[in-house]
């Protein structure tokens, strides 16, 4: 069982033990960070963040309830609170012994709730590359839609990777859950 916790100065090490390399940093965080990840980027991406009332962005750690240890990271952001939506970003399971466990599907199911719940919105998208297979599979069987592919949307060295458009509303996640 894990729980989201508000992710604050405290956390950058953990993070930034976990961002990896250039390419995996790029498939997690998209192009927000540079490689090498920093404490200076991580401040300039909490700032401003984690007011539930007033922040544009909820950045949070998943933390395994029965450990008390730091195991994930992901983000509700571009909170629109005039068209009621959000975006779910920077979706990381750290260690690699903890991925394939269903920690990611956890974590996506309390974004959902702060964010259909607690924030009461009405849409929340994400995007993934298209390579991201193991994700996509857990977000459809969270209930979210292919809406589309943007097509080269990141470059990485000498190829470029497609972006798949997803998301899920209030009354398909209500039905659902």
């Amino acid at each position: 069982m894990i729980r989201l916790e508000f992710f604050n100065p405290s956390d950058f090490s953990q993070l930034i033990k976990w961002s990896g390399d250039k390419k995996f940093l790029l498939q997690w965080a998209g192009p927000q960070f540079k490689f090498p990840l920093s404490e200076e980027q991580l401040k300039k991406y909490i700032k401003d963040s984690n007011d539930i009332f007033n922040s544009d962005r909820l950045i949070y750690k998943a933390v395994d309830s029965s450990t008390e240890t730091p195991i994930g990271h992901i983000s509700l952001g571009n909170i629109d609170r005039e068209n009621l939506s959000a975006r779910i970003g920077k979706v990381l399971i750290g260690s690699t012994s903890m991925r394939g466990k269903g920690i990611g599907q956890e974590m996506i199911k309390q974004i959902l709730w702060i964010g259909f719940h607690e924030l009461k919105l009405h849409r929340i998208s994400l995007g993934v590359f298209d390579f991201n297979e193991g994700a996509i599979k857990c977000y459809e069987k969270l209930g979210f839609s292919r809406e589309g592919l943007l097509r080269d949307v990141r470059k990485f060295k000498n190829t470029y990777w497609n972006l798949v458009e997803m998301s899920i509303l209030e009354d398909e996640w209500r039905k659902i859950y």
